[in-house]
């Protein structure tokens, strides 16, 4: 696919996230998609394979946080999309807020995306992620 399908179809990808559209993220990416988000000491960090982990990663996040996500940028060289964004929001079981500036590497396969690392501030939402010694705020 051309670089300009390829940024179109990330594009895509992040107007079915902002909208919780399931069903279009599915058709966005490949039956064996990996999502990759580093770190330790908040919900989401993992590795998720396939339809069934991005399910389970679209789950968990509903039900640990609440995020606004803005992608700002999109740079791509051949099957290669990054995209600069910002995200914030609130870990829902500490009720405490984050900020976060991050990158997807995105690869995009026969017109879907096949792979995605994210690079977060992973301290960031730790932080967020973490209970006080007096319980949630």
């Amino acid at each position: 696919m051309s670089i300009e399908k390829n940024i179109q179809t990330v594009k895509d990808f992040f107007t079915a996230i902002g909208r919780g559209d399931r069903q279009a993220l599915l058709a966005l990416v490949a039956e064996d998609i990996e999502w990759i988000i580093p770190g330790k000491d908040w919900p989401l960090a993992g590795t998720y394979r396939g339809h069934a982990g991005l399910a389970d990663l679209l789950e968990t996040a509903s039900r640990s946080m609440e995020t606004s996500t803005e992608p700002r940028e999109f740079v791509a060289q051949g099957d290669r999309v990054l995209v600069v964004g910002f995200a914030s929001g609130k870990v829902k079981v500490t009720n405490k807020p984050f900020e976060d500036d991050w990158i997807f590497a995105i690869t995009v396969r026969d017109g879907r995306l096949a792979s995605i690392r994210e690079y977060v501030d992973t301290q960031a939402l730790a932080r967020a992620a973490q209970m006080d010694a007096s319980g949630p705020t």
